[in-house]
């Protein structure tokens, strides 16, 4: 082979092998807390659909964490192993998935965080909603409702798992409401986790209006699946939901009816901007600058979330609080 037909061999080659490394998808490990949720299968399903994913510019590689920080942090080790370009995590624990960040960081693997937070600033980028003001509107509204600034009320909290960033600033947010209207003026007869769980709620409603038979006015759930054991509890002892003040966070599916039905509020938490907004945002730190966003998120919250080239280091999808008037949209836009 003379050298001419070297260099035009070696020139194919070369070029071969760049457009094959431009054709390769970009691989991104979507570690999720659990799977049981309608808002975490919400969120899988939104993800499939970011239009990256379905043009096969990227793949998602969804690993169940089994609501274990110790799991989700074997496999976070997993992707790294197999050298994924890209890691989101949304975490179980605020402080124990911490080493997620690190490791992907000593491997140099962008991380960006979704739904839950990481008491760290060392990710590459996290994209929430604000849990603490969550946690205030829900409270808010069954405050509110009881017109708890002109009687006294008593309200119980079913909170998040405990160490979660939901639990953490749900609470704090649910102590601002309680604040709010006045010291004494609401008692919170009991505050205890169950897990995110509708089936641990219910129980736990059971033996709380057992224990304060007629003394429960409102249920601040920290989200909707807990509020609706709530209502199922409710409804299981013969009570009408209707005389109570129950709010929960997220606006699944069955807490969106419930509003329809007079028997909830719920705020809206976007599984959808969350996790397209992640994905985006995890593209942009794996091609560099060029690259644009692709979700309709970043035009349906152009005046609250700006995208500003996709390097900040922490995006707030906004809060929709759920209401008989926008719910059939929002389950409509569902199908």
């Amino acid at each position: 082979m003379n050298k001419t037909k070297i260099a035009l061999f070696a020139s194919a080659m070369m070029i071969g092998s760049m457009a094959a490394a431009q054709a390769a998808p970009t691989k991104i490990a979507v570690l999720m807390y659990g799977n049981k949720a309608e808002f975490v299968q919400l969120m899988e399903r939104y993800g499939k659909e970011h239009p990256a994913v379905k043009s096969g510019e990227a793949v998602l590689t969804f690993y169940d964490g089994r609501y274990d920080a110790s799991v989700q942090n074997d496999q976070a080790a997993t992707a790294i192993q197999t050298r994924a370009d890209a890691i989101i995590v949304n975490p179980m624990d605020f402080e124990a998935n911490i080493d997620i960040v690190t490791n992907a960081n000593a491997a140099k693997i962008p991380v960006v965080v979704t739904n839950a937070r990481l008491n760290t600033e060392e990710m590459t980028a996290e994209v929430v909603s604000n849990d603490e003001l969550g946690g205030y509107l829900e409270a808010k509204a069954v405050l509110d409702k009881l017109d708890c600034k002109n009687r006294k009320v008593n309200v119980v909290i079913i909170e998040g798992p405990k160490g979660g960033s939901g639990e953490i600033q749900r609470g704090k947010g649910n102590d601002k409401a309680i604040a709010e209207c006045g010291a004494g003026q609401v008692t919170v007869l009991e505050r205890k986790t169950a897990n995110w769980s509708r089936a641990e709620a219910q129980p736990l409603m059971e033996n709380w209006l057992q224990k304060h038979r007629g003394k429960i006015n409102g249920v601040i759930g920290q989200n909707d699946e807990m509020a609706l054991g709530a209502i199922e509890a409710i409804k299981g002892a013969g009570l009408n939901v209707k005389d109570f003040a129950i709010a929960g966070v997220d606006g699944v599916s069955d807490a969106i009816h419930a509003v329809q039905a007079g028997e909830m509020v719920s705020i809206l938490q976007d599984a959808k901007g969350q996790i397209q907004g992640s994905i985006d945002v995890a593209l942009r730190a794996v091609k560099g600058e060029s690259y644009q966003p692709q979700s309709d998120i970043w035009q349906q919250y152009a005046q609250e979330m700006k995208w500003d080239g996709g390097t900040q280091k922490h995006y707030y999808i906004p809060w929709t609080v759920v209401t008989a008037d926008n719910a059939q949209q929002l389950l409509d836009a569902r199908k």
